[in-house]
């Protein structure tokens, strides 16, 4: 499982022109399930994303976690994380999980960050066109990918 965090002052989703879902400040998340990936991925995922220290302190210092400064998640299903980018320049999205798989995983992962004291959880439309916009804070991005926690 990948994923690709950003520390935001706002983000939303919009669907056929339509606002789905926004939060303030918090993180926008884009959310890539492989083929292979289990509940103890997002359970890894989510308790390492709620303690993720990205937010200053009164000393400047990325000391804070996004329970400490009262922030939200909106979290975005991404198939594209899984891109294999090996041979010519086409990505091969065969290393992603099969749909219906992909959106359990995805759905595990947003109740996980909720079962772990993030206050909100804001989602996507899990297969839809999205157009995401978001005021990246700083910016700090940071990737994360589950292989390093799990063996399989």
């Amino acid at each position: 499982m990948k994923a690709v965090i950003q520390r935001v002052s706002k983000a939303s989703v919009t669907v056929d022109g339509e606002l789905v879902s926004k939060i303030n400040k918090g993180y926008l998340i884009l959310l890539g399930v492989m083929d292979g990936d289990t509940e103890e991925d997002a359970e890894i995922l989510a308790r390492k994303t709620s303690t993720l220290r990205v937010f200053e302190d009164d000393d400047g210092k990325m000391n804070l976690d996004i329970q400490n400064v009262d922030g939200e998640i909106l979290a975005v299903s991404q198939f594209t994380l899984c891109a294999d980018l090996k041979k010519g320049n086409r990505p091969s999205f065969t290393k992603s999980a099969h749909p219906d798989r992909a959106n359990e995983l995805y759905e595990y992962f947003c109740n996980k960050l909720l079962e772990n004291g993030v206050k909100n959880v804001e989602k996507g439309i899990f297969g839809a066109d999205m157009k995401v916009e978001l005021l990246n804070d700083g910016p700090v991005t940071i990737l994360y990918d589950s292989e390093i926690w799990c063996n399989h």
